[in-house]
């Protein structure tokens, strides 16, 4: 919604002479933007209704650094995934089947590449292996519905 309402800033750059390819990313700053604020304003809420706050302060140094630089790397990782489809939009023709299609991809990339981080990191430890296994057939199941998906452009 966010971005479809941004649609008439984007044409205004468009027609004031800024290359197709940039036209939209004022409009991708301003929903990831909105994202984060609503985000943080909902988190604050929950940790004053839950006296939680404190917590962020009660571990070591280096969780806190950890937890700072993860957060960060998953705000670059949100904001760079539409900056990329954004991009990528002035290649595609309008109203394309291609678009939901690099949509789709793009979200699969998302959920692997973090369950991967999940998987190096330890996350999954303690789970049982049936789930383990349902985790892996589902990252297969996404890399290889990117892989058809590519061939089937060419």
């Amino acid at each position: 919604l966010g971005l479809e309402s941004g649609a008439p800033m984007k044409d205004y750059a468009i027609a004031a002479g800024c290359d197709a390819l940039f036209a939209g990313l004022p409009v991708i700053f301003l929903v990831t933007i909105g994202g984060f604020c609503t985000n943080a304003a909902y988190c604050i809420c929950q940790n004053i209704k839950n006296k939680t706050g404190g917590e962020y302060l009660a571990v070591t140094p280096r969780v806190l650094m950890s937890n700072i630089v993860f957060c960060a790397l998953a705000g670059v990782l949100w904001y760079s995934q539409f900056f990329g489809l954004e991009t990528g939009k002035s290649f595609i023709p309008q109203d394309s089947t291609l678009y939901a299609f690099s949509w789709s991809i793009l979200m699969s990339l998302n959920v692997i590449a973090s369950n991967v981080w999940g998987i190096i990191l330890k996350e999954w430890k303690g789970a049982g292996m049936k789930t383990i296994a349902v985790l892996l057939i589902g990252l297969a199941v996404l890399i290889a519905s990117i892989v058809v998906v590519s061939i089937a452009q060419q």
